[in-house]
């Protein structure tokens, strides 16, 4: 508690008589109805993958969930995601109560983000070493599965079936780009 014009305030969100008072809940409660939207979201995507229904998921699916929510860590920075959530003796399932808090912080803080399309633009151009607009599935596959921090065979296959034109067994870069960029709004 603190004092305002001699008055007691309560900082728990009780019942205050400052002057101030309108102003401050002016900026919170928006703040706590965004908190709200967003752990509603985090909790939709949770429950898809909770199959037995008790509010706990699969360890492995744990990257699905935060990608559905629009943030696409490194594989590195998931498992230091994992760590944060994961029981002290680990389980293999992920409870909502631990999943909850952490996702909610992530979001808030906007981790994560997905690269901006002129980063990936310039990366594929990289890549594209005839200047030709598109990158043949086999120096895709070489560069993604033996540089860098590797695809696994079911991320490659993944990629694949969404970015390869099956007609010239080649990537169209621009047009893949176009399926991958995340709206923000």
């Amino acid at each position: 508690n603190s004092s305002c014009n001699d008055i007691q305030v309560s900082f728990e969100g009780k019942r205050t008589f400052c002057k101030t008072h309108s102003i401050v809940t002016s900026k919170i409660r928006p703040f706590y109805g965004a908190v709200a939207e967003i752990e509603k979201k985090i909790i939709e995507a949770f429950e898809v993958f909770d199959h037995e229904c008790n509010k706990t998921v699969d360890v492995r699916e744990i990257g699905s969930i935060v990608r559905s929510l629009g943030c696409f860590p490194t594989e590195a920075e998931l498992h230091e995601l994992l760590a944060k959530v994961e029981e002290e003796e680990p389980t293999g399932y992920i409870h909502l109560e631990k999943f909850l808090p952490v996702m909610t912080k992530v979001l808030l803080d906007r981790s994560y983000r997905p690269i901006p399309e002129d980063v990936l633009l310039h990366a594929f151009e990289a890549l594209d070493e005839h200047k030709c607009g598109y990158i043949t599935k086999e120096e895709l596959v070489k560069y993604l599965t033996k540089e860098g921090e590797p695809f696994t065979q079911e991320e490659m296959e993944d990629m694949l079936s969404t970015a390869l034109d099956p007609e010239t067994n080649s990537v169209r870069y621009r047009d893949y780009i176009s399926m991958m960029i995340v709206d923000e709004t």
